[in-house]
């Protein structure tokens, strides 16, 4: 294979894992959020839908008046938008379609049945409600992950795909983390912990107490939790090293300029005292935000060079 072909191929798969992940990452999150306003008296206002707009980071019109419906479809059916979970499935289909010979038959079949599913799911989640969809998509992501861990060698092709699905989860711990300091009423944390599927962990860790401090420190530092911000970014750090090209050594620092920021923030995380955490929790989630978003553009920079490049959506 040319260069050209392997540096598609790379992106493909790093833009896969991210979509996937953003799918499951955000039909948690809205599962949970939208039985809570359903839940309760006044629930599904304007505001509250403005909320889960800005926690994904989907801009809404600012004149036109929003409720779960209007949520449902921006975020959820929407088939066209990459922010939607419809419209990531689709994506990372549309994507792998033209690498079949790189992933395993399995994982295709997985997620073409998943997105060619999508619309019996709807009209399913119109009659009986919208848990039925999110679940569906919970349960295919998982499905798709794990069969990536089980029926391909975990090379170079598997190491894009789980970076990108390492940094997506992190991003998203992030605005969750972020969403619940800048309104803690509307964002308890048992409705997080459940948003980030780390409640019934967290319950086995420390108990029903879910105090603030408890739960910032779990999501953020806990080593042994999968979806934790530490565990996925030593799982990015891991893939990058791996992926680095060639013996080459350099005699001071690091000569990498996407690992280097995954590394530094994991670094800080890994030797964090837990106590100074809820003081430093606004500049380490804007830190680890910005960490994201510099290492998936120094990735790409260094990973995804060529003459045409794919145009990817990278909404939310």
């Amino acid at each position: 294979m040319n260069s050209e072909l392997l540096s598609r191929i790379a992106e493909t798969l790093y833009w896969t894992g991210r979509y996937v992940e953003r799918a499951d990452d955000t039909a948690r999150l809205i599962d949970v959020y939208v039985h809570r306003m359903l839940g309760t008296a006044g629930g599904g206002s304007d505001a509250e839908c403005r909320a889960l707009f800005g926690i994904l980071g989907v801009a809404a019109e600012p004149d036109a008046g929003l409720d779960v419906g209007a949520v449902l479809f921006r975020l959820v059916y929407d088939t066209h938008s990459p922010s939607a979970i419809a419209g990531a499935v689709l994506g990372a289909r549309a994507g792998v379609r033209g690498i079949r010979e790189v992933i395993s038959s399995e994982m295709w079949e997985c997620l073409n049945v998943t997105a060619l599913a999508l619309p019996g799911q709807k009209r399913a989640a119109e009659r009986l409600g919208p848990h039925v969809y999110l679940r569906f998509i919970r349960e295919r992501a998982a499905l798709f992950f794990g069969l990536a861990d089980s029926t391909m060698s975990h090379d170079d092709a598997w190491r894009f795909l789980v970076l990108g699905r390492s940094l997506e989860r992190a991003d998203m711990t992030a605005r969750l983390l972020l969403a619940r300091m800048a309104a803690p009423d509307d964002l308890g944390w048992p409705v997080l912990l459940r948003a980030c599927g780390a409640h019934e962990s967290f319950i086995r860790t420390h108990g029903w107490a879910a105090e603030s401090a408890r739960v910032a420190e779990f999501l953020l530092l806990d080593r042994l939790f999968p979806r934790s911000v530490v565990h996925a970014l030593a799982t990015a750090e891991e893939c990058l090293a791996d992926l680095s090209p060639g013996p080459v050594r350099v005699r001071a620092g690091l000569d990498d300029p996407a690992r280097r920021p995954v590394g530094r923030l994991r670094n800080r995380l890994e030797y964090a005292d837990p106590k100074q955490l809820p003081a430093q929790l606004p500049e380490l989630l804007s830190t680890l935000q910005e960490t994201c978003v510099r290492a998936s553009e120094a990735i790409s920079k260094r990973y995804f060079q060529y003459q045409s490049p794919v145009a990817w959506e990278r909404g939310g």
